[in-house]
């Protein structure tokens, strides 16, 4: 009688299993990827990237601006569950202007420079992500700003208005 209840628990086991799916991985930035918002070539604009998967859908969606990927995030209107986030890790980027195509790295441990005074690709205020803190920290040595996790990054800090008069600085 006891083997009844054992065998109950390991016909479950693969039930819990199939309920954690994997994350996708990144996808590359290419020519053809469009920012989600505005519909431009991401790779014609300057400034770190993002790209969120939604569960069902086969490509991610870029954004030109990592602002414009975190105002969405805490957007409720969805189109599916995401099932990954990931932004470009500006320490590995070859410069401002070159962000990279594949130097991606997961939103959730991202460190991101909030209120550095520096524009983004769309030419608002920019959040500045890096994998690592201390990539953060020399952002913000050299540029000023506040490091933040994903979850703590204020909402006007990407919601907000933008001053279009605001003088926005352009990192190299």
């Amino acid at each position: 009688m006891r083997a009844a209840p054992i065998l109950a628990l390991l016909l479950l086991l693969p039930a819990c299993r199939e309920e954690v799916a994997e994350a996708p991985p990144p996808v590359a930035m290419t020519e053809a990827a469009l920012s989600h918002f505005c519909q431009m070539n991401v790779a014609e604009h300057g400034g770190p990237k993002g790209q969120v998967h939604l569960e069902g859908m086969p490509d991610p969606l870029f954004f030109a601006q990592v602002r414009d990927l975190v105002a969405y995030l805490k957007s409720p209107e969805r189109d599916a569950p995401i099932t990954a986030v990931y932004v470009s890790d500006m320490a590995l980027a070859a410069s401002w202007a070159l962000p990279g195509e594949n130097n991606w790295t997961d939103a959730k441990t991202a460190f991101f420079v909030v209120y550095a005074g520096v524009a983004g690709g769309m030419g608002a205020p920019e959040i500045v992500p890096f994998a690592a803190r201390d990539g953060a920290e020399a952002f913000v040595a050299q540029y000023g700003g506040e490091i933040h996790s994903l979850d703590d990054i204020p909402d006007h800090a990407a919601i907000g208005p933008v001053d279009l008069d605001s003088v926005l600085e352009q990192p190299s």
